[in-house]
């Protein structure tokens, strides 16, 4: 089965994103724990999450995907800003208990000029923090495009920093194309080597959702523009072609691409979808 989604607004609850994939013809659905630019988390309503595993159910959703607000950087310099990073990483792994053994995407942070090493420790240490043995969620750390002081624009840093997680059963990883892609790693020309480096620098196993965006900019430009799918200088594809690769095809994928209807992620999900049968 083809499992993909688009990123949706949770301001109206989970029951709400799930009849808003529905509509699209998606099957999952990303969204963000709080305001992706702030701190504030609106609560829990017992009643919506109740009925959010009804209309899942109905529309064939079995998995979810959190996002992790921008604003977190455990990799921090400033005491105030790493703690920051750590109570609301904790309380989200808490609220995600809600929707039990589902996903939680973020970002791994940025050094700020304390050197790639010292982040990589400053990540993996916020994560013994936070992890606790008895949740259900997995924490996916994102790849991402080497944008300034980022950890994590090369799969080696992410291996890095699970390696250093005490519980690291609980730690996954989200590839993004467009910040592979960005990063250096090209997916239109060589998809099968990156997957094979991917598998021995990290581990497929350890992959567990994917983020599917076109990019404005050309191969290693380190810059992190997502250009809607075949508008970029990935491709529709390229892009295609990562979602029929035979150890990938069974994840789940989520569209990032900069639209303003959600009606338009219905067609872009079409077009993937077709254009996705064609290689298989």
């Amino acid at each position: 089965m083809f499992t993909i989604g688009c990123h949706l607004s949770s301001s109206k609850g989970y029951a709400h994103m799930a009849e808003e994939a529905a509509s699209i013809g998606a099957n999952t659905f990303q969204f963000f724990t709080r305001n992706p630019r702030g701190a504030r988390a609106k609560a829990i309503d017992p009643a919506d999450v109740e009925a959010f595993h009804e209309r899942a159910q109905e529309a064939g959703i079995t998995t979810i995907l959190a996002h992790a607000p921008y604003t977190l950087n455990p990799a921090a310099a400033k005491p105030e800003t790493r703690q920051f990073a750590l109570d609301t990483l904790a309380d989200d792994l808490i609220r995600m208990e809600n929707t039990p053994h589902q996903l939680y995407n973020m970002h791994p942070g940025s050094h700020v000029g304390q050197g790639a090493e010292v982040g990589v420790d400053l990540i993996a240490d916020a994560l013994d923090q936070v992890l606790r043995p008895e949740q259900t969620t997995t924490l996916l750390l994102e790849t991402m495009a080497g944008k300034g002081t980022e950890v994590g624009a090369t799969f080696q840093e992410i291996a890095d920093i699970i390696s250093r997680v005490t519980l690291s059963d609980k730690v996954g990883v989200c590839l993004d194309t467009c910040h592979i892609w960005d990063g250096g790693y090209d997916i239109v020309g060589d998809l099968d080597g990156v997957v094979e480096e991917f598998d021995r620098v990290i581990g497929l196993d350890r992959l567990r959702a994917i983020h599917i965006n076109d990019s404005k900019n050309p191969l290693a430009a380190h810059k992190d523009r997502h250009e809607v799918i075949g508008g970029g200088h990935i491709g529709l594809e390229a892009l295609a072609a990562v979602t029929a690769h035979p150890a990938l095809r069974h994840l789940p994928f989520f569209l990032e691409t900069p639209h303003e209807d959600v009606q338009e992620y219905g067609e872009e999900i079409r077009a993937l979808t077709a254009a996705r049968e064609e290689l298989l």
